[in-house]
């Protein structure tokens, strides 16, 4: 049985252990999930960024290098085609004088000197003579004798030239890469002449700049017959440069873990950007490096915050389970809060609760010794009114034995007002009794102040037997002869008419000085229920209490006023029947 028992025992669970794991899988799943989303996102935009980049990058490049070529072709033709320059270098191959040679060839010179200076992305400039001993004619710099532009690699044929590159400058003892061209030059005889341009010496590292790209880049350059006539880095692998050769459509395609970008020109010639994979995807691998790292930092931060967090509930904790053994020992000591708003809610609660346990324990005790002297109360309560009747029932007799009419008057009134007011258990009324208890009161205000105002009151006979709540129009008219009478001549005028098929309507007007907002705001107060109040002590606010009560939030006392005016005070409310109004009292 024991064993049975025990397996039913639900398993306990540790609040640290709980707070750890439920602060890293907060933690780390979210973390995970938007890596997630996060990569596949991020890894097209950067793929799409890169090549992106690059495609502008490589045009870039083959932009400058047509713009080398173009460049180079519009200085031959300087050379090739101007009839001045051609002249002279015609008579320079006739003349036999050495005078006059001299001068053709300083004017030559001079003259490619100009060229050469107003076009400064010009290098070595020479006149080649292929078929002389000494090749070179004339040149700007100094330039190897053994010149053969057959073992130069061909780069493209345009406009009539050839361009060729990139290759080491033909300039004397200098290794600088150039694109160069030759033009023929058509000089007067039979002899074949023809002009040859380089590029200055680093005008091919400001084309082919890896700085462009942000990364590794190879550079290969590919002549317009698809020779590969440059290739930056020489440890490229052939599965590279095979791709190249075999691949002529695509600009872009991966080969021998390269990605291979191309531009191809219009000439024909192409211009590949070679991007290793670990360049190529060297962002996406540092966002990843990123994510670990931010993973771990993560997983120790929700150790850390679980580690706080419990320090932080543990401490509370214990004072709280102090403070409910406390309650069994001292129940009226304070207690100690903890400085943490939520568990010092929880304490101010548990002191409330404290607070009112005390308190109805002392209710209890003083209720029990007060007990008697209620009941002594609630019989002299009823001792009291008819004790009050009988002493006024003799005074009536002796005035009329006496034969003082008046008092005797007075007295008979304020007996029929006491007995309305003190006698009756019901709170329910008819209208007729209402106006009658009212007429007695009013008749006694009248005697009072010596007759001063006129009292009138019109009902009709059908709203006579309606039920309504005791003492709803004789506040009305006390509040009329404490507030709206003036001094002489004061009229009071009570009405109880029909308001359509379905209610009535009790309305008391007098001719007094009238009322402001303010004392209308006033006389209508809750605040006043504790003030206290001349006649009976019935107040308006009464009279709203019980229309609330019997008749819902919809019906309300209306007061109309202006000072010197006068005031109307008026209620609208629904006939029913008494047993409607006694379910009201009872459940409304």
């Amino acid at each position: 049985m024991s064993s049975v028992q025990a397996a039913r025992v639900p398993k306990v669970r540790s609040l640290r252990r709980t707070l750890v794991a439920y602060l890293m899988i907060g933690c780390l799943i979210p973390l995970l999930f938007v890596c997630l989303l996060t990569y596949s996102s991020i890894s097209s935009i950067l793929t799409g960024k890169i090549q992106t980049g690059i495609g502008a990058g490589l045009k870039q490049e083959a932009d400058r290098l047509e713009n080398a070529l173009n460049n180079l072709d519009f200085a031959s033709k300087q050379f090739a085609l101007d009839g001045q320059i051609v002249d002279e270098l015609s008579a320079y191959l006739q003349e036999r004088k050495i005078y006059r040679k001299s001068q053709l060839m300083d004017s030559i010179n001079a003259k490619m000197n100009l060229v050469n200076f107003t076009n400064p992305y010009l290098g070595l400039t020479a006149y080649i003579l292929p078929d002389a001993s000494d090749s070179v004619l004339f040149s700007n710099l100094s330039m190897e004798r053994s010149f053969d532009a057959g073992k130069l690699p061909l780069f493209v044929e345009k406009n009539g030239a050839k361009y060729f590159g990139p290759h080491k400058t033909m300039y004397y003892n200098s290794n600088n890469l150039v694109f160069s061209e030759i033009r023929s030059v058509q000089v007067q005889g039979d002899r074949q002449a023809y002009i040859y341009l380089e590029t200055n010496y680093d005008l091919f590292v400001k084309v082919l700049s890896r700085q462009s790209y942000g990364m590794n880049v190879v550079h290969l350059l590919v002549s317009q017959q698809g020779t590969v006539t440059a290739v930056e880095n020489e440890r490229l692998p052939d599965s590279v440069l095979e791709a190249v050769r075999a691949e002529r459509t695509r600009s872009l395609f991966q080969a021998g873990g390269y990605h291979l970008f191309r531009y191809v020109s219009p000439q024909g010639w192409q211009l590949v950007a070679a991007v290793p994979e670990s360049s190529f995807n060297g962002e996406i691998y540092s966002w990843i490096r990123k994510m670990i790292v931010l993973g771990l930092s993560t997983l120790v931060f929700a150790s850390l915050l679980a580690f706080l967090i419990w320090k932080q509930v543990y401490r509370p904790l214990r004072k709280v389970n102090v403070e409910i053994v406390r309650l069994a020992e001292n129940r009226t000591s304070p207690v100690a809060y903890t400085q943490v708003e939520e568990f010092d809610f929880v304490l101010s609660n548990f002191q409330t609760m404290k607070d009112k346990v005390n308190e109805l324990i002392a209710a209890v005790a003083r209720n029990e010794k007060q007990k008697s002297r209620f009941e002594i109360e609630k019989l002299l309560s009823q001792i009291n009114p008819h004790f009050l009747h009988n002493t006024l029932n003799t005074v009536q007799w002796l005035a009329r034995m006496n034969g003082q009419k008046e008092i005797d008057k007075l007295v008979t009134l304020l007996v029929k007002v006491l007995h309305y007011n003190l006698g009756k258990t019901s709170l329910i009324v008819t209208v007729r009794d209402e106006i009658e208890a009212m007429s007695n009161y009013m008749e006694l205000q009248r005697i009072r102040y010596d007759y001063e105002f006129e009292f009138r009151v019109i009902a009709e006979e059908e709203i006579l037997r309606m039920p309504v709540p005791r003492f709803l129009l004789q506040p009305l008219v006390e509040n009329a002869i404490y507030h709206g009478l003036s001094e002489r001549n004061g009229r009071i005028e009570v009405s109880v008419v029909p308001s359509g098929p379905d209610h009535a309507l009790l309305k008391v007007e007098d001719n007094g000085a009238g009322l402001d907002p303010q004392e209308i705001a006033r006389l209508l107060s809750e605040e006043n229920e504790g003030v206290k109040r001349r006649g009976m002590g019935i107040g308006l606010s009464y009279v709203n209490g019980m229309l609330r009560r019997f008749y819902g939030e919809g019906t309300r006392l209306m007061i109309e006023s202006e000072p010197g005016r006068g005031t109307s005070v008026s209620i609208r409310i629904p006939r029913r029947i008494a047993d409607d109004l006694e379910e009201e009292r009872l459940f409304g």
